[in-house]
Protein backbone atom coordinates (compact mmCIF):
# COMPACT_ATOMS: atom_id res chain seq x y z
CA UNK A 1 0.00 0.00 0.00
CA UNK A 2 2.89 2.35 0.72
CA UNK A 3 4.97 0.96 -1.75
CA UNK A 4 6.62 4.61 -3.62
CA UNK A 5 6.14 2.75 -7.37
CA UNK A 6 2.52 1.86 -7.20
CA UNK A 7 1.63 5.12 -5.72
CA UNK A 8 3.83 6.93 -8.74
CA UNK A 9 1.79 4.53 -11.38
CA UNK A 10 -1.29 5.79 -9.43
CA UNK A 11 -0.36 9.61 -9.98
CA UNK A 12 0.62 9.17 -13.60
CA UNK A 13 -2.61 7.29 -14.32
CA UNK A 14 -4.42 10.34 -13.13
CA UNK A 15 -2.60 12.78 -14.13
CA UNK A 16 -3.09 11.61 -17.79
CA UNK A 17 -6.68 11.66 -17.57
CA UNK A 18 -6.71 14.57 -15.41
CA UNK A 19 -10.06 16.14 -16.69
CA UNK A 20 -11.90 12.64 -16.52
CA UNK A 21 -10.53 12.13 -12.61
CA UNK A 22 -11.60 15.79 -11.65
CA UNK A 23 -15.11 15.43 -13.40
CA UNK A 24 -15.83 12.11 -11.63
CA UNK A 25 -14.36 13.22 -8.16
CA UNK A 26 -16.81 16.56 -8.66
CA UNK A 27 -19.40 13.66 -8.40
CA UNK A 28 -17.97 12.73 -5.11
CA UNK A 29 -17.49 15.89 -3.65
CA UNK A 30 -20.81 17.32 -4.54
CA UNK A 31 -22.49 14.28 -2.90
CA UNK A 32 -20.36 14.60 0.25
CA UNK A 33 -21.25 18.41 -0.07
CA UNK A 34 -24.61 18.43 -0.55
CA UNK A 35 -25.24 15.63 2.44
CA UNK A 36 -23.33 18.51 5.03
CA UNK A 37 -25.49 21.44 3.30
CA UNK A 38 -28.41 19.54 3.49
CA UNK A 39 -28.29 18.08 7.17
CA UNK A 40 -26.87 21.52 8.32
CA UNK A 41 -30.01 23.37 7.12
CA UNK A 42 -31.97 20.61 8.65
CA UNK A 43 -30.26 21.56 12.11
CA UNK A 44 -30.91 24.67 11.24
CA UNK A 45 -34.49 24.85 10.82
CA UNK A 46 -34.74 22.23 14.04
CA UNK A 47 -32.43 24.81 16.10
CA UNK A 48 -34.53 27.54 15.21
CA UNK A 49 -38.39 25.81 16.16
CA UNK A 50 -36.37 24.63 19.16
CA UNK A 51 -35.55 28.35 20.13
CA UNK A 52 -39.22 29.20 20.72
CA UNK A 53 -39.32 26.50 23.52
CA UNK A 54 -36.08 28.06 25.48
CA UNK A 55 -38.51 29.76 28.30
CA UNK A 56 -41.06 26.96 28.63
CA UNK A 57 -40.34 24.09 30.51
CA UNK A 58 -40.99 21.09 27.98
CA UNK A 59 -43.23 18.85 30.68
CA UNK A 60 -45.81 21.86 31.32
CA UNK A 61 -49.23 22.56 30.69
CA UNK A 62 -50.86 26.04 30.06
CA UNK A 63 -54.39 27.11 30.59
CA UNK A 64 -56.29 30.39 29.86
CA UNK A 65 -60.00 30.66 30.67
CA UNK A 66 -62.19 30.84 27.86
CA UNK A 67 -65.71 31.24 27.19
CA UNK A 68 -68.61 28.53 27.05
CA UNK A 69 -70.30 27.00 24.01
CA UNK A 70 -72.49 24.99 25.72
CA UNK A 71 -75.19 25.34 28.17
CA UNK A 72 -74.47 22.89 31.45
CA UNK A 73 -76.18 22.73 34.49
CA UNK A 74 -79.16 24.80 33.54
CA UNK A 75 -76.64 28.17 33.07
CA UNK A 76 -76.39 29.65 29.36
CA UNK A 77 -73.47 29.22 26.89
CA UNK A 78 -71.17 32.19 26.07
CA UNK A 79 -70.25 32.76 29.92
CA UNK A 80 -66.56 33.75 30.86
CA UNK A 81 -64.32 31.64 32.37
CA UNK A 82 -62.58 33.42 34.77
CA UNK A 83 -59.47 31.59 36.82
CA UNK A 84 -57.92 32.30 40.17
CA UNK A 85 -55.87 31.70 42.93
CA UNK A 86 -58.36 28.86 44.31
CA UNK A 87 -58.07 26.99 41.38
CA UNK A 88 -54.34 27.14 41.48
CA UNK A 89 -54.76 25.25 44.88
CA UNK A 90 -57.05 22.66 43.53
CA UNK A 91 -54.59 21.86 40.45
CA UNK A 92 -52.11 21.91 42.89
CA UNK A 93 -53.93 19.47 45.30
CA UNK A 94 -55.58 17.18 42.21
CA UNK A 95 -53.03 16.21 39.63
CA UNK A 96 -50.96 13.28 40.65
CA UNK A 97 -47.28 14.10 40.27
CA UNK A 98 -47.44 17.64 39.59
CA UNK A 99 -43.84 19.19 40.15
CA UNK A 100 -44.28 23.32 39.83
CA UNK A 101 -47.87 25.34 39.32
CA UNK A 102 -48.10 29.17 38.87
CA UNK A 103 -50.62 31.21 38.30
CA UNK A 104 -50.13 35.06 36.58
CA UNK A 105 -51.94 38.14 35.39
CA UNK A 106 -51.47 40.36 33.22
CA UNK A 107 -51.94 43.75 33.75
CA UNK A 108 -54.54 45.61 31.42
CA UNK A 109 -54.27 42.27 29.14
CA UNK A 110 -52.17 44.11 26.78
CA UNK A 111 -48.89 46.61 26.87
CA UNK A 112 -48.67 48.87 29.95
CA UNK A 113 -46.59 52.19 30.17
CA UNK A 114 -43.15 52.04 32.08
CA UNK A 115 -41.49 55.32 32.46
CA UNK A 116 -38.37 56.51 34.04
CA UNK A 117 -37.60 60.05 34.10
CA UNK A 118 -38.29 61.22 30.67
CA UNK A 119 -37.91 58.10 28.90
CA UNK A 120 -41.14 55.79 28.61
CA UNK A 121 -42.04 52.31 26.92
CA UNK A 122 -45.03 49.66 26.55
CA UNK A 123 -44.07 46.31 27.78
CA UNK A 124 -46.58 43.20 28.84
CA UNK A 125 -46.42 43.57 33.10
CA UNK A 126 -46.66 40.43 34.06
CA UNK A 127 -48.23 39.53 37.60
CA UNK A 128 -46.26 36.58 38.82
CA UNK A 129 -45.19 34.17 41.61
CA UNK A 130 -41.55 32.76 42.51
CA UNK A 131 -42.16 29.45 41.14
CA UNK A 132 -42.64 31.39 37.66
CA UNK A 133 -38.25 31.25 37.53
CA UNK A 134 -38.56 27.65 37.08
CA UNK A 135 -41.23 26.83 34.61
CA UNK A 136 -39.87 29.62 32.02
CA UNK A 137 -36.18 29.12 32.71
CA UNK A 138 -35.40 32.82 32.87
CA UNK A 139 -31.58 33.75 33.39
CA UNK A 140 -30.78 36.42 36.20
CA UNK A 141 -28.20 38.95 34.66
CA UNK A 142 -28.20 40.80 37.65
CA UNK A 143 -30.06 41.18 41.34
CA UNK A 144 -32.72 38.11 41.53
CA UNK A 145 -36.24 37.29 40.84
CA UNK A 146 -39.21 37.91 42.36
CA UNK A 147 -38.98 35.97 45.92
CA UNK A 148 -41.55 34.66 48.37
CA UNK A 149 -41.32 37.91 50.86
CA UNK A 150 -42.57 40.02 47.67
CA UNK A 151 -45.25 38.29 47.22
CA UNK A 152 -46.22 38.00 50.54
CA UNK A 153 -45.50 41.60 51.30
CA UNK A 154 -46.83 42.79 48.47
CA UNK A 155 -44.04 44.40 47.15
CA UNK A 156 -44.06 46.71 44.26
CA UNK A 157 -41.18 45.67 42.88
CA UNK A 158 -39.90 45.05 39.43
CA UNK A 159 -37.50 42.47 37.61
CA UNK A 160 -37.10 44.24 33.75
CA UNK A 161 -34.62 42.62 30.81
CA UNK A 162 -31.93 44.05 28.78
CA UNK A 163 -34.05 46.21 26.35
CA UNK A 164 -36.16 47.69 28.98
CA UNK A 165 -33.14 48.88 30.79
CA UNK A 166 -31.52 49.80 27.75
CA UNK A 167 -34.90 52.10 26.77
CA UNK A 168 -35.86 53.24 30.14
CA UNK A 169 -32.01 53.97 32.03
CA UNK A 170 -29.78 54.05 28.62
CA UNK A 171 -26.80 54.62 30.71
CA UNK A 172 -27.65 54.45 33.79
CA UNK A 173 -27.57 51.68 36.39
CA UNK A 174 -31.01 50.50 37.02
CA UNK A 175 -30.39 48.46 40.04
CA UNK A 176 -32.92 49.83 43.27
CA UNK A 177 -34.02 52.48 41.00
CA UNK A 178 -38.07 53.36 40.46
CA UNK A 179 -39.79 52.68 37.35
CA UNK A 180 -43.66 53.95 37.07
CA UNK A 181 -46.42 51.08 35.73
CA UNK A 182 -48.59 52.86 34.51
CA UNK A 183 -48.05 55.55 36.71
CA UNK A 184 -47.39 53.31 40.13
CA UNK A 185 -43.73 53.25 40.98
CA UNK A 186 -41.78 49.74 41.61
CA UNK A 187 -38.22 48.92 42.17
CA UNK A 188 -36.24 47.62 39.85
CA UNK A 189 -34.73 44.47 42.17
CA UNK A 190 -33.23 42.27 39.05
CA UNK A 191 -32.18 42.31 35.37
CA UNK A 192 -32.73 39.12 32.87
CA UNK A 193 -31.20 37.97 30.03
CA UNK A 194 -33.87 38.40 27.10
CA UNK A 195 -33.13 37.13 23.55
CA UNK A 196 -35.21 38.79 20.96
CA UNK A 197 -37.68 36.81 18.65
CA UNK A 198 -39.33 35.09 21.28
CA UNK A 199 -41.90 37.63 22.47
CA UNK A 200 -44.44 38.95 19.48
CA UNK A 201 -44.06 41.24 16.86
CA UNK A 202 -42.58 44.21 18.62
CA UNK A 203 -39.85 42.07 20.18
CA UNK A 204 -39.95 43.35 23.30
CA UNK A 205 -39.59 40.97 26.56
CA UNK A 206 -42.07 41.02 29.54
CA UNK A 207 -41.70 42.51 32.61
CA UNK A 208 -42.57 40.64 36.17
CA UNK A 209 -43.57 42.17 39.34
CA UNK A 210 -45.70 40.34 42.24
CA UNK A 211 -48.84 38.68 41.62
CA UNK A 212 -50.08 39.73 44.86
CA UNK A 213 -48.89 43.40 44.13
CA UNK A 214 -50.91 43.02 40.41
CA UNK A 215 -53.62 41.88 41.43
CA UNK A 216 -53.80 44.35 44.73
CA UNK A 217 -52.80 47.52 42.83
CA UNK A 218 -54.50 47.04 39.50
CA UNK A 219 -58.02 45.32 40.98
CA UNK A 220 -57.81 42.19 40.29
CA UNK A 221 -58.59 40.74 43.62
CA UNK A 222 -57.54 37.36 43.31
CA UNK A 223 -57.68 36.78 39.40
CA UNK A 224 -55.32 34.84 37.38
CA UNK A 225 -55.12 35.03 33.19
CA UNK A 226 -52.68 31.74 33.17
CA UNK A 227 -52.01 28.64 35.15
CA UNK A 228 -49.07 26.69 34.55
CA UNK A 229 -48.06 23.98 35.67
CA UNK A 230 -45.16 20.74 34.78
CA UNK A 231 -45.21 17.35 35.85
CA UNK A 232 -43.14 14.61 36.78
CA UNK A 233 -44.49 12.08 33.85
CA UNK A 234 -43.73 14.04 30.73
CA UNK A 235 -44.83 11.41 28.08
CA UNK A 236 -47.31 12.19 25.75
CA UNK A 237 -50.08 9.80 27.47
CA UNK A 238 -48.68 11.37 30.90
CA UNK A 239 -49.85 14.40 29.63
CA UNK A 240 -52.60 13.88 28.07
CA UNK A 241 -54.21 12.65 31.72
CA UNK A 242 -52.74 15.43 33.43
CA UNK A 243 -54.21 17.79 31.07
CA UNK A 244 -57.88 15.64 31.57
CA UNK A 245 -57.40 15.58 35.23
CA UNK A 246 -57.16 19.32 35.04
CA UNK A 247 -59.98 20.06 33.09
CA UNK A 248 -62.20 17.77 35.04
CA UNK A 249 -61.09 19.79 37.99
CA UNK A 250 -61.84 23.19 36.55
CA UNK A 251 -65.18 22.50 34.97
CA UNK A 252 -66.44 20.97 38.00
CA UNK A 253 -65.23 24.40 39.77
CA UNK A 254 -66.74 26.67 37.07
CA UNK A 255 -69.38 24.62 36.32
CA UNK A 256 -69.16 23.80 32.65
CA UNK A 257 -68.90 20.69 30.46
CA UNK A 258 -65.82 19.04 30.71
CA UNK A 259 -66.07 18.20 26.72
CA UNK A 260 -66.37 22.20 25.67
CA UNK A 261 -63.57 22.70 23.54
CA UNK A 262 -63.68 26.69 23.92
CA UNK A 263 -63.76 26.77 27.72
CA UNK A 264 -60.24 26.57 28.47
CA UNK A 265 -57.79 27.44 25.74
CA UNK A 266 -55.00 24.47 26.69
CA UNK A 267 -51.38 24.58 25.20
CA UNK A 268 -49.56 20.73 26.23
CA UNK A 269 -46.06 21.48 25.55
CA UNK A 270 -45.60 17.80 25.60
CA UNK A 271 -47.57 17.00 22.82
CA UNK A 272 -46.11 20.19 21.00
CA UNK A 273 -42.54 18.99 21.60
CA UNK A 274 -43.27 15.66 20.42
CA UNK A 275 -45.04 16.44 17.39
CA UNK A 276 -42.04 18.75 16.78
CA UNK A 277 -39.91 16.03 17.16
CA UNK A 278 -41.98 13.93 14.66
CA UNK A 279 -41.98 16.50 11.56
CA UNK A 280 -38.21 17.08 12.10
CA UNK A 281 -37.25 13.59 12.47
CA UNK A 282 -38.82 13.08 9.14
CA UNK A 283 -37.53 15.97 7.67
CA UNK A 284 -34.31 14.86 8.63
CA UNK A 285 -34.86 11.12 7.01
CA UNK A 286 -35.91 13.18 4.00
CA UNK A 287 -32.40 15.20 4.15
CA UNK A 288 -30.49 11.71 4.37
CA UNK A 289 -32.31 10.78 1.76
CA UNK A 290 -31.33 12.80 -1.05
CA UNK A 291 -28.03 13.48 0.18
CA UNK A 292 -27.37 9.36 -0.29
CA UNK A 293 -28.90 10.08 -3.48
CA UNK A 294 -26.10 12.16 -4.11
CA UNK A 295 -23.22 10.05 -2.77
CA UNK A 296 -24.52 7.24 -4.70
CA UNK A 297 -24.48 8.60 -7.55
CA UNK A 298 -21.24 9.75 -6.97
CA UNK A 299 -19.55 6.15 -6.55
CA UNK A 300 -21.54 4.67 -9.13
CA UNK A 301 -19.49 7.25 -11.38
CA UNK A 302 -16.30 6.33 -9.56
CA UNK A 303 -17.35 2.40 -10.46
CA UNK A 304 -17.76 3.15 -14.35
CA UNK A 305 -14.96 4.99 -14.28
CA UNK A 306 -13.04 2.76 -12.91
CA UNK A 307 -13.70 0.24 -15.68
CA UNK A 308 -13.32 2.35 -18.04
CA UNK A 309 -9.76 2.77 -16.41
CA UNK A 310 -9.14 -1.08 -17.11
CA UNK A 311 -10.56 -0.90 -20.13
CA UNK A 312 -8.11 1.41 -21.33
CA UNK A 313 -5.20 0.12 -19.27
CA UNK A 314 -6.24 -4.05 -20.35
CA UNK A 315 -2.26 -4.05 -22.40
CA UNK A 316 -0.69 -2.43 -19.52
CA UNK A 317 -2.19 -5.04 -17.00
CA UNK A 318 -1.32 -7.89 -19.43
CA UNK A 319 2.45 -7.32 -19.87
CA UNK A 320 2.24 -6.97 -15.51
CA UNK A 321 1.24 -10.14 -15.23
CA UNK A 322 3.35 -11.61 -18.28
CA UNK A 323 6.37 -10.02 -15.84
CA UNK A 324 5.28 -11.83 -12.85
CA UNK A 325 2.90 -9.31 -11.41
CA UNK A 326 0.19 -11.12 -8.57
CA UNK A 327 -3.49 -10.64 -9.17
CA UNK A 328 -3.31 -9.40 -5.72
CA UNK A 329 -1.02 -6.55 -7.06
CA UNK A 330 -3.52 -5.27 -9.68
CA UNK A 331 -6.75 -5.53 -7.24
CA UNK A 332 -4.68 -3.47 -4.85
CA UNK A 333 -3.41 -1.04 -7.40
CA UNK A 334 -6.96 -0.62 -8.81
CA UNK A 335 -8.62 -0.21 -5.68
CA UNK A 336 -5.78 2.65 -4.22
CA UNK A 337 -6.57 4.50 -7.34
CA UNK A 338 -10.66 4.28 -6.50
CA UNK A 339 -9.97 5.15 -2.70
CA UNK A 340 -7.70 7.98 -3.28
CA UNK A 341 -10.16 9.74 -5.77
CA UNK A 342 -12.97 9.38 -3.21
CA UNK A 343 -10.86 9.97 -0.47
CA UNK A 344 -9.29 13.20 -1.68
CA UNK A 345 -12.82 14.63 -3.32
CA UNK A 346 -14.93 13.25 -0.29
CA UNK A 347 -12.63 15.46 2.16
CA UNK A 348 -12.72 18.55 0.52
CA UNK A 349 -16.61 18.27 0.19
CA UNK A 350 -16.36 17.76 3.53
CA UNK A 351 -14.50 20.63 4.62
CA UNK A 352 -16.19 22.77 1.96
CA UNK A 353 -19.75 21.69 3.29
CA UNK A 354 -18.60 22.43 7.16
CA UNK A 355 -17.08 25.78 6.28
CA UNK A 356 -20.03 27.29 4.58
CA UNK A 357 -22.24 25.93 7.45
CA UNK A 358 -20.08 28.03 9.88
CA UNK A 359 -19.94 30.96 7.66
CA UNK A 360 -23.40 31.07 7.76
CA UNK A 361 -24.11 30.44 11.02
CA UNK A 362 -21.56 33.39 11.95
CA UNK A 363 -23.15 35.76 8.83
CA UNK A 364 -27.15 35.23 9.53
CA UNK A 365 -28.77 36.31 13.32
CA UNK A 366 -30.65 33.54 14.48
CA UNK A 367 -34.42 33.80 14.20
CA UNK A 368 -37.68 31.75 15.62
CA UNK A 369 -36.91 30.00 12.06
CA UNK A 370 -33.47 29.19 11.28
CA UNK A 371 -29.97 29.28 13.79
CA UNK A 372 -27.03 27.86 14.32
CA UNK A 373 -27.11 25.24 10.89
CA UNK A 374 -24.03 23.03 11.79
CA UNK A 375 -23.51 20.00 11.66
CA UNK A 376 -22.39 16.77 14.00
CA UNK A 377 -18.62 16.56 12.69
CA UNK A 378 -18.77 13.16 13.76
CA UNK A 379 -21.84 12.31 11.80
CA UNK A 380 -19.99 14.30 8.92
CA UNK A 381 -17.00 12.11 9.47
CA UNK A 382 -18.95 8.89 9.96
CA UNK A 383 -20.55 9.64 6.52
CA UNK A 384 -17.07 10.59 4.70
CA UNK A 385 -15.84 7.01 6.22
CA UNK A 386 -18.92 5.28 4.75
CA UNK A 387 -18.17 7.17 1.16
CA UNK A 388 -14.83 5.67 1.10
CA UNK A 389 -15.91 2.15 2.26
CA UNK A 390 -18.17 2.57 -0.70
CA UNK A 391 -15.49 3.44 -3.09
CA UNK A 392 -13.58 0.75 -2.11
CA UNK A 393 -16.41 -1.00 -3.02
CA UNK A 394 -17.06 0.42 -6.53
CA UNK A 395 -13.26 -0.09 -7.10
CA UNK A 396 -13.47 -3.83 -6.28
CA UNK A 397 -15.32 -5.21 -9.26
CA UNK A 398 -13.22 -3.38 -11.91
CA UNK A 399 -10.62 -4.48 -10.14
CA UNK A 400 -11.51 -8.09 -10.36
CA UNK A 401 -12.01 -8.05 -13.82
CA UNK A 402 -8.53 -6.33 -14.21
CA UNK A 403 -7.22 -9.20 -12.29
CA UNK A 404 -8.88 -11.54 -14.28
CA UNK A 405 -7.26 -10.58 -17.25
CA UNK A 406 -4.92 -13.13 -19.27
CA UNK A 407 -1.92 -11.90 -20.46
CA UNK A 408 -1.69 -13.24 -23.99
CA UNK A 409 -5.54 -11.57 -24.12
CA UNK A 410 -4.35 -8.39 -22.94
CA UNK A 411 -1.03 -8.48 -25.05
CA UNK A 412 -3.68 -8.81 -28.16
CA UNK A 413 -5.68 -5.75 -27.05
CA UNK A 414 -5.85 -3.00 -29.24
Amino acid sequence: MFDSETWSEIFESISKNMLRTVLTGFAVFWGIFMLVILLGAGEGLRNGFAYNFRNTATNSIEIWGGETSKPWNGLPADRDIQLDENDVDALRNGIPGLEHITGSYRVWRGNSQLQHNMNYGSYNINGVVPEQQVLESQSILRGRFINEVDENQVRKVIVIAEDAQKELFKEEDPMDQWVNVNGVPFQVVGIYKFESGGHGMMQRSPVYIPLSAAQRVFNAQRDVDKVMFSFADASVLGAKMAQDRAVRILARRHNFDPTDERALWLNNNVENVDTFNNVFNGITAFLWFVGIGSLIAGIVGIGNIMLIVVKDRTREIGVRKALGATPASVIGQILLEALFVTAMFGYLGLALGVGLLEGIANAIPGSEFFRDPTIDIGVAVKALLALIMAGALAGYFPARRAAAIRPIEALRDE
